[in-house]
């Protein structure tokens, strides 16, 4: 009888480990992809390099999966005139805007994601194309 009871709570948690797994392989991974599915993606109009003479770099925390990056550059392209583009292995995203914002807008917009920005490089520094 014993053994019967644990050869069933066993084919449980094998069900439930190969449950989780496509689970996983289908909506990402542990992170904000777990419940639900691939986060839409926000379109930025206009994707002319030359039309965005500023960009910062920001240095994010808590980025794990490409949900994650997903939600920063919809945070960064919701604000007027930025593009955004994230990197998760190097955890930095590159905003490129069309006028100079203030760090706190920046900071603002990846806190209202869920992330934390640690660190802003070479802020409202006009590039040359």
């Amino acid at each position: 009888m014993a053994t019967l009871i644990i050869s069933v709570l066993l084919a449980l948690a094998c069900i439930y480990g190969v449950y989780s797994y496509i689970r996983k392989l289908r909506y990402g991974g542990g992170c904000c992809g777990e419940h639900e599915g691939a986060v839409k993606k926000v379109k930025v109009a206009d994707r002319d390099k030359t039309h965005y003479p500023y960009e910062t770099v920001l240095t994010i925390d808590g980025m794990t999966c490409s949900n994650c990056v997903r939600r920063v550059e919809n945070a960064l392209n919701q604000l007027d005139g930025v593009w955004a583009q994230v990197d998760l292995s190097s955890r930095k995203a590159a905003v490129r805007m069309k006028q100079p914002l203030p760090e706190d807008t920046l900071r603002d917009a990846v806190r209202a994601a869920g992330y934390i920005v640690l660190s802003v490089q070479n802020n409202q520094t006009a590039v040359s194309h």
